[in-house]
């Protein structure tokens, strides 16, 4: 066949792209670029979430507010994550996450690069919130695009890496925060996230391809408004209950107002043509435990995690530099563990790793618990690695399952509903275990307080042992169908 001399010629992006994308298609490991490429974008968004935090006393000085005020920078973007992640990811099973995907990565370098010119703490309060919107996006089409590379057998190999990244990105922003700040000032860690925004973007690209889509249907708004009004109200309840008091009016709507309009939510999905969540793979047990499982960890962890630097300063006296390094324990021993272990899982199965993780999660809160004043340092540091180790183990397997429980259409939605509980879990413990112990502190003391945080803290994670002991690993080594088919019926 003879080409035609008056076809028109590509742009070179298009050309360029095509040529990559053969070539890694083409490739018996593609699946591996698949994540590597993913976890490049991840990477480039979560590197400066830890730095950010490390310069909000100094951010606060330059705007001349405190840091009480700012730390609306971090929450108001979990805030918005959490409401927004299902929409997006429903979005994402509609229209394909590889779509979704490269708009949120373009949308992350757009605002970075705002985020340095911010003008006012309010101004950069708007702008990190607008981020965190753009940023949901990424994060739901993210998982689906390696969930549907991977086989059931081995996503939660997959997982395990993802992990990684989550927990090292982290780690690489506590190393690099302090001093990087000092030598530059705060504007350029946004400055520096536009390039590496940009290159995942550009790796993005090139390399993804576009995932299935589900048939074209209208987006539930109903449901999607409820499911926002009634998770942001729960949210903001658990948020400024320790500042504004559990009984005042504002919070006590927000608890009343939450659970009406889930209420509402589940009434609107019965009825719904296109749901937004079907509420069939609701009742599955691969889908609705793991996810309990993940929230009531993520409770015990974040909420003893933001508990221990004050534990630290105020039992022993530790100044910031010290107790920076006494954490990284934690996000540390996460992300060496969290590979090692989504291979183990798939040797023992998913059940087996959710159930020892949770549980040495809970173990790591006992050990808080039984913290005094006279106990070592590597104690100290051996119940943060603990926390780690624990998340790391049941993490991939938790993840998995979630997606091993649905079709490939409805990837984007499972993987949203994960993040969704998980900010849950995040706000409540952080929330929760801190007013525990300012509370408890003018009756128990100072060691007591902490107790009764990490105690609470153990009993949560409790839950979330009993949801993983009920879960059903993967059958190994049959057919693609098979293990949809017996995952499904449940």
């Amino acid at each position: 066949m003879v080409a035609n001399p008056e076809a028109p010629i590509a742009p070179w992006p298009i050309r360029l792209r095509t040529r990559l994308t053969r070539r890694a298609q083409d490739s018996d490991r593609f699946r591996w670029w698949v994540l590597w490429t993913v976890l490049a974008g991840l990477f480039s968004v979560n590197v400066t979430f830890t730095i950010f935090a490390v310069a909000l006393p100094r951010i606060a000085r330059d705007f001349g507010t405190s840091t009480n005020t700012l730390t609306w920078v971090i929450t108001g973007p979990l805030l918005a994550f959490g409401i927004v992640a299902p929409v997006l990811g429903k979005v994402g099973d509609l229209k394909g996450h590889r779509r979704m995907y490269l708009l949120g990565l373009a949308g992350a370098s757009f605002f970075a690069g705002l985020s340095s010119l911010a003008w006012s703490a309010p101004a950069l309060i708007v702008i990190r919130t607008l981020s965190a919107v753009v940023g949901a996006a990424t994060g739901a089409s993210s998982m689906a695009l390696i969930f549907s590379e991977f086989s059931r057998d081995d996503r939660v190999k997959a997982m395990g890496w993802w992990s990684l990244v989550g927990a090292g990105g982290p780690v690489i922003g506590v190393a690099i925060g302090g001093p990087l700040i000092e030598l530059v000032g705060w504007r350029w860690i946004f400055v520096a996230q536009v390039p590496l925004t940009l290159i995942a973007l550009g790796l993005a690209f090139a390399v993804l391809r576009e995932t299935p889509t589900g048939e074209r249907q209208r987006l539930d708004w109903a449901g999607a408004g409820t499911l926002a009004l009634g998770v942001s109200s729960l949210l903001f309840a658990l948020n400024r209950g320790p500042d504004w008091g559990w009984s005042s009016p504002v919070v006590l709507a927000g608890f009343v107002l939450g659970p009406l309009t889930l209420a509402a939510f589940v009434a609107i999905e019965r009825r719904a043509l296109h749901p937004l969540l079907p509420l069939d793979i609701v009742k599955r047990r691969n889908f609705s435990l793991p996810i309990g499982a993940q929230m009531f960890s993520n409770f015990a962890y974040m909420g003893g995690f933001i508990l221990a630097p004050t534990l630290l300063a105020r039992m022993f006296g530790y100044g910031e530099s010290k107790i920076g390094f006494f954490v990284l324990a934690r996000p540390l021993s996460f992300s060496i563990m969290a590979p090692i272990a989504g291979y183990l899982a798939v040797k023992v199965g998913e059940r087996a790793s959710a159930v020892t993780g949770t549980i040495v999660v809970a173990a790591s809160m006992l050990a808080f618990a039984s913290i005094t004043p006279d106990a070592g340092d590597l104690f100290i540091i051996g119940a943060l690695a603990l926390s780690g180790i624990g998340l790391g183990i049941a993490q991939p397997s938790i993840s998995s399952s979630v997606a091993n429980s649905v079709s490939e259409e409805q990837l984007g939605i499972a993987s949203a509903a994960q993040q969704l509980v998980t900010q849950v879990g995040l706000v409540a413990g952080i929330q929760l275990m801190s007013t525990i112990q300012a509370s408890r502190e003018a009756t128990d003391g100072l060691t007591g307080s902490f107790r009764a945080s990490y105690l609470l803290g153990a009993g949560v994670c409790g839950l979330g042992v009993v949801c993983a002991l009920f879960l059903r690993s993967a059958p190994r080594g049959a057919p693609e169908g098979a293990p949809r088919e017996a995952l499904l019926s449940t």
